[in-house]
Parts: C-alpha cells; sequence; structure tokens
C-alpha cells in the first residue's frame, strides 16, 4: 500500500489574492521570509504586494520617523523591498483618507499628514495601526511561480490575527489552525541536518 506522505508537497486549495495570507514553508532560506507570514495587500497580473507580518523590529516609528508621535503600535519588517520607506495598514477606514481597502475592516496606506495629525491628537490606539518598513513584492507572474514550487501556502486569516500576529511565533500559531498535514511543519526543524 503507497502512502501520501509527503508532508512538503502543498496543494493551494486557495488562489493568491489580496487580503488572503501567504505562509512559508518551512525550508525557506530567504533571512526575510524564513517562516513568514505575508498579508496581500495587493494582487494583480501586474504583480503583488504585502506585508511580513511576524518579523517585529525593536524600534519604536518615533525612532525612525522625526517629529513622529509615540505610540507603541507594532513595527516589523515588512520585505525586502526599498526597505527605507514605511508602510502601514490599518482598520480605520474613512478617517484617513485615500486609504485601500484590502478586505474586511483592514486598510492600507492612505494620506499621511492625516495620520500623523490623528496620532498627536491620540485618536489612534495603537491595535488599530501596523507600521512597516520595507514591503514584499512580486513581478508580473513572481508569485504565481513561487505557488507552483511549493514555496508558499495560501489561506484566509481573520482582522484581528493581522493586526496581532507581530510576534516571531506567529508562522507557528497559523499553521496550527491549518489541516494537520500543515501542522507538521510546526515542529520540523528548521535545518534538519543538523538534528
Amino acid at each position: 500500500m503507497d502512502l501520501n506522505i509527503d508532508f512538503f508537497e502543498i496543494k493551494n486549495d486557495k488562489k493568491a489574492e489580496k487580503g488572503r495570507i501567504l505562509i512559508s514553508e518551512p525550508f525557506l532560506s530567504d533571512s526575510y521570509f524564513k517562516r513568514s507570514v505575508v498579508y496581500l495587500t495587493e494582487h494583480t497580473n501586474e504583480g503583488s504586494v504585502g506585508f511580513v507580518l511576524n518579523k517585529p523590529i525593536e524600534l519604536d516609528i518615533k525612532d525612525v520617523l522625526q517629529d513622529f508621535p509615540d505610540i507603541g503600535a507594532g513595527f516589523s519588517l515588512g520585505g525586502p523591498v526599498n526597505t527605507n520607506t514605511i508602510h502601514y495598514i490599518h482598520t480605520l477606514g474613512d478617517k484617513i483618507p485615500e486609504s485601500i481597502l484590502v478586505k474586511g475592516n483592514i486598510f492600507w496606506g492612505g494620506d499621511f499628514e492625516v495620520l500623523k495629525d490623528l496620532l498627536q491628537k491620540q485618536e489612534i490606539k495603537p491595535e488599530e495601526i501596523r507600521f512597516f518598513l520595507g514591503y514584499s513584492g512580486w513581478t508580473e507572474n513572481q508569485l504565481d511561480r513561487e505557488l507552483e514550487e511549493n514555496a508558499w501556502l495560501v489561506a484566509e486569516i481573520d482582522n484581528d490575527s493581522i493586526m496581532n500576529g507581530i510576534h516571531p511565533d506567529f508562522w507557528k500559531e497559523v499553521l496550527k489552525k491549518m489541516d494537520s498535514k500543515y501542522q507538521v511543519w510546526v515542529n520540523f526543524p528548521e535545518n534538519p541536518g543538523m538534528n
């Protein structure tokens, strides 16, 4: 009897689209994407944009931007593209003009001066916004190729997890909610040759 025990072959029953997450396979060695969860904020025929949710930076946004209020919101490494830029997702909707609806009550970007003003007036709570240094980006068809190469598992995620998944163990937490086939990844060593 043949057993299908290939735990590392990904069978995506969901397509990549904005508002979904990409969960990296357990052996992806790229320093930005190793054991990462990426939230897609855009996915079109021209390319994709997203932010790594679980790579916290030990800085506050005010340490990076001059004259920025101390808010204590989550600050993470968003990805390898334009790491000299700041991006943000939030649950503030129309309070920040020019925001782009991603899915549910999660918005991306918007008028930065309005954001700064709301923060200075203390009208934004830390759990309503997340900041990222840089972003993750894929050119036309690049993400599709990576999905075919079993680099990513596509999944749904709730909004609370998106806004609170700042810690490094978030990759494991997300996998524990997946099909049992992928839960095996949680305890698999990062470098199996070192056992």
